[in-house]
């Protein structure tokens, strides 16, 4: 099968079973809106952003680079090398687990949040970060071990019907309020349960790393200089839309902040069709890396670029045509984010045309040089809430995120460009193709 196909095959799998997963939790919004009410679906998106946030720092960035170690260990044959980053990895995640439940509430009190829903709820918060950011580890791990199935699964089918599961059993509570604290610790419960049984996975599959390398240094070092600067590029890129919502929780009513959170995530489930053919060929390409092969590196990128481009451009044309039918689903007053919605799935096709820089540039042993880029997209973003948010609502929203991605994007490609001397943009794959250099796989 050529490479074309596989990526295209594969990531139609797993971003199918992303949509069915999506499908379950849009649905479960969708009825907090109209049977709970708009507000305290705002609130819901305070609490799944803050999870999400507190995950993505806990593993200190390990989780990051799990996919390029555990291809490149897989690669040469040094299990007891993976075997060490992984206890390291996990061991980041229970440390601060501990941190989070010694100093989180404090914390909260001294910000000013004593009397929030993230204080009130602030248990079952916790324990959802600790299970997200397990499932983080796990799934980059097992996409590194040639098991995207297994790796992406936990999170995209079976925590959302833990979701609904939680929801249809709390949904007849007379209290809404006391609904949604009952259905949190559902939701805690069964998504720890899911991630432990996640990490069964990775355990089994240490067999697919062959131990036959001869014993080398400790790589400590290295991968600390990977992961920490992935700390920043994660949060500021992957979770970008979580941020968002907390910056927009002081500039925009609960019912505001719920439209817009429900268009990022169609945002987000979108992006992830783009973010599975990456999953596919990321072993792939880190091979190649590995092996010193450029050119192979070189095409798979261009490859990988190109479908990722394709997918985004038909994606959009879907959002811009289904978006305001699929909004219409949480209540008449939803039908304002569709012009936002559209908006923000042109950003999708901006990541993909200029291609995976960050990823690149670490590849490449640069990872710092993404730093930049990525701060100079959030400071526009900040900027832009604050020109645009009190004058144009949620409209200004969309715009301030496009423009700060846009502006990443391109910072991102240029440095790597610069730095890597490599053109990361869908152009490589024209480069390729008329130099008659597709693979014929």
């Amino acid at each position: 099968m050529s490479l074309h196909r596989r990526l295209a095959s594969q990531s139609t799998i797993i971003f199918g079973a992303r949509l069915a997963g999506a499908g379950l939790i849009f649905l479960v919004q969708a009825l907090i809106a109209r049977i709970w009410g708009a507000d305290l679906l705002g609130e819901y998106m305070i609490v799944i952003a803050t999870v999400n946030l507190v995950a993505v720092v806990m593993p200190l960035g390990f989780h990051t680079v799990g996919t390029y170690f555990a291809a490149e260990y897989r690669a040469r044959g040094e299990r007891g090398h993976f075997v060490t980053f992984i206890v390291r990895a996990y061991g980041h995640v229970v440390g601060a687990l501990v941190l989070l439940l010694l100093l989180g509430q404090p914390i909260l009190a001294l910000l000013g949040q004593g009397g929030s829903v993230l204080a009130d709820h602030f248990i079952p918060v916790a324990l959802l970060a600790f299970a997200t950011a397990m499932v983080y580890v796990n799934g980059a791990l097992l996409v590194g071990l040639k098991r995207p199935f297994a790796g992406f699964f936990a999170d995209t089918m079976f925590r959302p019907i833990i979701v609904i599961g939680a929801f249809l059993a709390t949904m007849s509570f007379a209290v809404p309020t006391e609904g949604f604290s009952a259905m949190l610790w559902i939701v805690a419960a069964g998504y720890v349960a899911i991630a432990l049984v996640h990490f069964g996975f990775v355990v089994t599959s240490l067999d697919r790393i062959p131990d036959t390398a001869p014993q080398r240094p400790s790589e400590a070092a290295r991968w600390w200089r990977f992961a920490l600067p992935w700390v920043l590029i994660s949060l500021a890129t992957d979770f970008f839309f979580d941020i968002d919502l907390l910056l927009l929780s002081h500039a925009l009513s609960r019912e505001e902040l719920a439209i817009f959170g429900i268009s990022t995530r169609i945002f987000s489930l979108i992006s992830f069709a783009v973010a599975a053919v990456y999953a596919v060929t990321l072993p792939d390409m880190f091979e190649s890396e590995a092996n010193a092969d450029r050119e192979s590196f070189k095409r798979k990128v261009g490859d990988a670029n190109f479908v990722a481009s394709v997918i985004s451009v038909v994606l959009f044309g879907g959002i811009a045509v289904a978006g305001p039918f699929a909004l219409m689903l949480f209540g008449p007053s939803f039908s304002a984010g569709a012009a936002p919605l559209a908006v923000l799935c042109l950003a999708l096709v901006v990541r993909s045309v200029m291609g995976p820089a960050s990823l690149v540039l670490s590849i490449h042993d640069r990872p710092y040089a993404s730093l930049p880029s990525v701060g100079l997209g959030v400071v526009t973003l900040v900027l832009c809430n604050w020109l645009l948010v009190p004058r144009f609502g949620l409209m200004g929203a969309a715009l301030s995120a496009i423009i700060a991605i846009s502006i990443w994007s391109v910072g991102l490609w240029w440095v790597a460009l610069r730095t890597a001397k490599l053109d990361v943009s869908i152009l490589q794959w024209f480069r390729t193709r008329r130099a008659g250099a597709l693979p014929a796989e």
